[in-house]
């Protein structure tokens, strides 16, 4: 047992640092990609239970198999969740957000039900024997639960910069803004970790008519404030 505990912290450990890294971010997926990506996952589960069926599969592989999967997709999840906090934490303070019951309160509701449902599932508070399935399949659930919590659905405008789901830009990387419509704010932003790699991305966002004044002066302002950064990065992009 203490064998397969050890793989197990050592599995969850390894994909907790693979979801820090900035090497992945949710704008990066398509419709195509996310399609193949559970028929793979189906396809690959349906063989595991014809193989199972056929004794292939037996319950004494498959309960460490589903204890590893569990602890890796928990795993990930704890490590992304605290890299959006990271990211949280040293973009500074918040100058505008569009804030309503639905941006910043539901989103935090789901997340603290799928926390409390992940203890529930370890058995840890109930009366149920715990088992290793219940603790990996628990801890799986309440690393997405912290995920989605750290996760905002909206952009927040912050005094380092700006974050948009699990991405941040900073302000000299943002290129130009524009009013899309009377309530649809446009960001063009330079995208990517290298020189070599910036390329010049947009994404909109919903601001009501009333904060209107309030987000173009936080955008001018920052504009302003960052011209000479701006410029550099942008020549030295061109330059490559």
């Amino acid at each position: 047992m203490w064998i397969l505990s050890t793989v197990l912290l050592l599995i969850f450990f390894g994909s907790a640092w693979i979801g820090s890294r900035k090497s992945f971010f949710i704008d990066r997926l398509t419709p195509p990609l996310v399609l193949n990506s559970l028929l793979g996952l189906l396809a690959f589960f349906t063989l595991l239970i014809i193989a199972n069926s056929f004794g292939l599969f037996p319950q004494s592989v498959a309960a460490p198999f589903m204890m590893g999967v569990y602890t890796i997709i928990g795993g990930f999840f704890f490590g992304y969740a605290y890299r959006l906090y990271k990211e949280r934490t040293r973009s500074g303070t918040i100058l505008y957000q569009n804030r309503s019951f639905w941006i910043d309160h539901a989103p935090n509701l789901l997340a603290a039900a799928i926390i409390i449902f992940g203890l529930y599932r370890t058995s840890i508070l109930i009366d149920l024997p715990v088992t290793g399935i219940r603790i990996t399949s628990g801890l799986s659930l309440i690393g997405f639960g912290l995920f989605t919590w750290t996760l905002k659905p909206v952009p927040e405008f912050r005094t380092d910069g700006v974050l948009i789901l699990d991405r941040r830009i900073s302000w000299p990387d943002i290129v130009s803004w524009h009013w899309q419509s009377e309530e649809v704010l446009a960001i063009e932003f330079m995208s990517g970790s290298l020189v070599s790699e910036k390329r010049i991305k947009q994404f909109t966002t919903a601001v009501p008519a009333t904060d209107r004044k309030e987000i173009e002066m936080v955008l001018k302002s920052k504009m302003d404030e960052f011209a000479d950064e701006r410029r550099e990065n942008m020549f030295n992009s061109e330059e490559t």
